[in-house]
């Protein structure tokens, strides 16, 4: 198409001309862009009027600049810290790296001299444009734009400044100067906490290097980089989380424990347990994300199989006996008998729990913290309990002798015990009980039901697809041939997409649960191991961690890659 009277100029007259936009649309775009006030090629992409990579291939050819893919670009290498966030998204352009004095600014429209000019004035470094496609500089920015800021795009300012933050009530600090920190970290550190609820992180992570700071969250069960701050604010971070939950902010030699609750609204508000820790370069704060949503779940969303379920409600109904909950931190110990005791809290029950400390606060049940400096320990919490006639108690993990055997009379004598041990599996925790110094009789009359448990990351329900293994890789990772010859047996693999964190979408528990059985309690009076134990188990049906996994597997819900990741064989 020729151009004869077109009152069109750069990359608009270019696309005319080659017959990729007519005259008319060119014009429309042109006024549109220039009245929405964004480059013409960020119109032209956003409106799906013309191809971000056709774009950058006539810039190219129009302007003379290279065109880089920005996808092979690490967000964390990039030097988007040189310059105020505020700027990469007014300008639509970001600082790739950084050689000598010169910066390197990728930019989709090279008719976007106002960025280099800006840059150069914030940095005061001399600027040189790459050409990128509009859909990668979007996506570039987004992410880095998460990395610096935490990605509160749905927070307002006001919104920040209106939280309400308390700390522990015993033993406040006084005033000190921290508390008149600076708005900007006030406000970043604010931020921070709030993107974790959002983006339902159970930790966050403030780590101090020689020469970096770094910001990480654990999201279903994974840490990642969220975001950098500049090193030089490395101690205002610190005083700022530890003025919130009531430490003492000159002394740096120890580590301490606090707690913040973040009041989010009237109906709803997140409690943070707080931990300092003195590294080589600074002190390391950890948060542990404690949400009361979580307790309310009910059972049936934690992911038992029904046969799993019903053992444990049948527990639950029992008016004596103990119920041990067992696995490593994180694997969801706490949800589980949290949710055990949201089923038990009725008002004909009364309900004590002795923990350290009490993680989420549940109404209707009488929680204490555990104070080992002025002698409060799980065993006097538990003597108190029994004068209080209690029907549940509930011990947070039993660690010693002393509290094995007191949970275990109460046990023994007309009370429902729930706690917590850190074993491997459940027959692990009859054997670690007998270590412990509890007489074998004792456990065989006491114990009613051990749950092992573990939490895996839950495929993506929009992006996994099937994979196809052979046969003697599937037989060796477990499964069985009655498994592989089901009709519709398949398995999925994580592949990654905008709706999840690389194929992943929350968690779903992976259980072994065990009751003492008669024969079962024959053999933990005779001494027997946990590997005549475990035998027992199977031969009663039990399936242990890893046969649960696999289950998980064939139901679609986990990769065989994360089964193997919090199970063994």
């Amino acid at each position: 198409m020729a151009a004869t009277n077109m009152n069109l100029t750069g990359i608009a007259r270019k696309l005319v001309i080659d017959n990729l936009m007519d005259e008319a649309t060119a014009v429309k775009a042109v006024e549109s862009a220039n009245k929405e006030r964004i480059p013409l090629t960020s119109y032209l992409v956003k409106n799906n009027i013309v191809p971000s990579k056709i774009i950058a291939m006539f810039s190219s050819q129009e302007f003379g600049l290279p065109v880089f893919d920005l996808t092979v670009m690490d967000t964390e290498l990039a030097a988007f810290a040189l310059v105020p966030e505020k700027l990469i998204a007014k300008l639509n352009a970001i600082p790739l790296f950084k050689r000598g004095t010169k910066l390197f600014i990728a930019i989709s429209s090279p008719t976007n001299t106002q960025a280099l000019d800006e840059f150069k004035f914030a940095t005061g470094l001399s600027t040189e444009a790459i050409l990128v496609q509009e859909d990668q500089l979007a996506e570039f920015i987004e992410k880095a734009s998460a990395a610096m800021d935490t990605g509160m795009d749905d927070m307002l300012d006001d919104d920040l400044e209106d939280l309400e933050i308390g700390g522990d009530e015993e033993e406040q600090a006084g005033p000190t100067a921290a508390d008149a920190e600076d708005a900007p970290v006030v406000k970043y550190v604010n931020k921070i906490l709030l993107d974790a609820i959002n983006k339902g992180a159970s930790d966050i992570h403030f780590e101090p290097y020689e020469k970096r700071y770094r910001v990480r969250y654990r999201v279903d069960g994974i840490l990642a980089e969220v975001a950098s701050p500049p090193i030089s604010i490395a101690a205002k971070l610190t005083a700022r989380v530890k003025v919130m939950s009531r430490m003492d902010i000159s002394e740096r030699r120890v580590p301490q424990d606090g707690r913040i609750k973040l009041k989010l609204s009237k109906k709803r508000a997140i409690d943070f347990r707080v931990n300092t820790c003195p590294t080589l370069f600074g002190e390391k704060v950890v948060l542990r994300i404690l949400d009361p949503s979580s307790a309310k779940l009910g059972i049936d969303a934690l992911g038992y199989e029904p046969e799993q379920k019903e053992l444990y409600m049948k527990a639950l109904a029992n008016p004596y006996g103990m119920i041990l909950v067992t696995g490593p931190t994180g694997s969801g110990k706490t949800v589980s008998l949290y949710t055990g005791l949201n089923i038990l809290n009725i008002p004909e029950t009364n309900i004590s729990t002795a923990e350290d400390p009490a993680e989420i606060n549940l109404e209707g049940i009488n929680q204490v913290n555990v104070n080992d400096k002025v002698g409060l320990t799980f065993a006097e919490a538990l003597k108190a309990f029994l004068r209080q006639d209690p029907d549940v108690i509930m011990v947070g993990e039993i660690r010693d002798l002393e509290t094995a055997s007191i949970a275990i009379k109460a046990a023994q004598t007309g009370h429902l015990v729930l706690s917590t041990l850190h074993t491997n599996d459940a027959p692990q925790t009859l054997t670690r009980l007998m270590n412990m110094g509890v007489p074998a009789f004792n456990i065989a009359t006491s114990v009613t039901l051990i749950i092992a448990q573990r939490l895996g990351r839950r495929l993506c329900g929009e992006c996994k697809t099937m994979d196809d293994l052979p046969e003697d890789v599937l037989l060796g990772e477990g499964f069985t041939r009655e498994d592989l010859g089901q009709e519709n047996f398949k398995i999925y693999r994580a592949v990654g997409c905008d709706k999840c964190v690389g194929g992943y979408k929350g968690r779903v528990g992976i259980y072994q649960v065990m009751t003492i059985s008669e024969e079962m309690g024959r053999l933990i009076m005779g001494g027997a191991n946990s590997l005549d134990l475990a035998d027992q188990a199977r031969k009663e049906g039990v399936d242990d961690l890893r046969r649960s996994a696999l289950k998980k597997i064939m139901q679609g819900l986990i990769s065989l890659e994360e089964a193997n990741r919090v199970t063994k064989d």
